[in-house]
């Protein structure tokens, strides 16, 4: 086990350092730079002026050159300083990461609480009204693009009932109030998680139910309660894992839409201003941790596998 730790540890150190390359290639693809906000707000700056701000920021050097000497600072800890909010960029965004973990955990236990019982459920009655209308559901679920379903929360939940607010954040003192601000984030959120979920449930709980060891243990006597407990939900988990944690990207794209919309000051929105406002380490550093973030969540489906089906081994 700590040999496969170790080598899926060094695989993902790999593609961070490739998607590393990748997003700073695009980035520097992006069109005009730092320096030309800045002779955007000050219009009497000489190109003079601006040839050497740029030699300064080493905006004049090879897009390669730049890369190696932002990557030998950030294995150092520095990943440069923000142009927006004129402070070192984690100092930025690691606040923001935890924000966006608080919604999107919350999204992603009550997109499980749901969709598992529901796929079970589902599972368990083939071709009755109840899995019909769970099925229904599910597509609408999957079908609804995120912004329109925050932009239709807002409208109902905020605007026309005025049950919630329809942005921002709380200010951290009142814990139920904070809760306020999160609800809708986390409804759309959820909603848009909780379709997918369902159809791959209930697919892998049906043949999870045609196999022998169900029928033997239904001969056994036990109830269907105690197998689907006890059998089908453990074997049926083992698909669904790789789903979820697929839905981690899936989710931090996803986040990115919503925080803007509900102007919730997680990574999602940070990373949208940063790229909008040319705030280069910023969006750069962001994107790394995005990408980090999804690669834990993927070795931890992986070592979830080995929990649920003691038969599968890593050595």
């Amino acid at each position: 086990m700590l040999s496969y730790l170790a080598r899926r540890l060094i695989e993902s150190l790999f593609v961070l350092a490739v998607m590393s390359l990748v997003i700073y290639w695009l980035i520097g693809l992006m069109p005009g730079d730092p320096i030309d906000i800045m002779i955007f707000s000050d219009p009497e700056m000489t190109p003079a002026e601006a040839e050497r701000l740029r030699a300064i920021y080493g905006l004049d050097r090879p897009i390669l050159e730049r890369y190696l000497a932002w990557l030998g600072n950030a294995l150092s800890g520095d990943f440069g300083y923000s142009r927006l909010y004129n402070q070192p960029a984690l100092d930025i965004l690691l606040p923001r990461l935890g924000n966006t973990v608080v919604l999107m955990g919350l999204s992603f236990l009550l997109a499980l609480a749901i969709a598992l019982p529901a796929g079970i459920y589902a599972a368990t009655r083939p071709q009755s009204p109840v899995d019909h209308a769970i099925n229904l559901i599910a597509f609408a679920g999957i079908s609804v693009p995120p912004f329109w379903l925050a932009i239709l929360l807002i409208i109902l939940f905020a605007v026309t009932l005025g049950w919630l607010p329809a942005g921002g954040m709380g200010d951290g003192r009142d814990f139920w109030a904070d809760l306020r601000y999160l609800a809708l984030p986390v409804m759309a959120l959820t909603i848009a998680t909780v379709g997918g979920v369902i159809r791959f449930m209930r697919a892998a709980a049906i043949e999870a139910l045609r196999q022998d060891y169900v029928r033997t243990a239904l001969a056994k006597g036990l109830s269907g309660r105690q197998v689907v407990l006890g059998h089908v939900l453990r074997n049926a988990m083992i698909p669904v894992i790789t789903i979820l944690a697929l839905q981690m990207g899936n989710l931090f794209s996803g986040a990115l839409i919503t925080e803007q919309i509900f102007a919730y000051l997680g990574m999602g929105k940070t990373i949208f201003d940063a790229v909008i406002g040319n705030d280069y380490n910023v969006a750069l550093a962001g994107l790394l941790l995005a990408t980090l973030t999804t690669l834990l969540a993927n070795l931890l489906a992986d070592l979830a596998y080995s929990w649920l089906d003691p038969r599968i081994t890593y050595q």
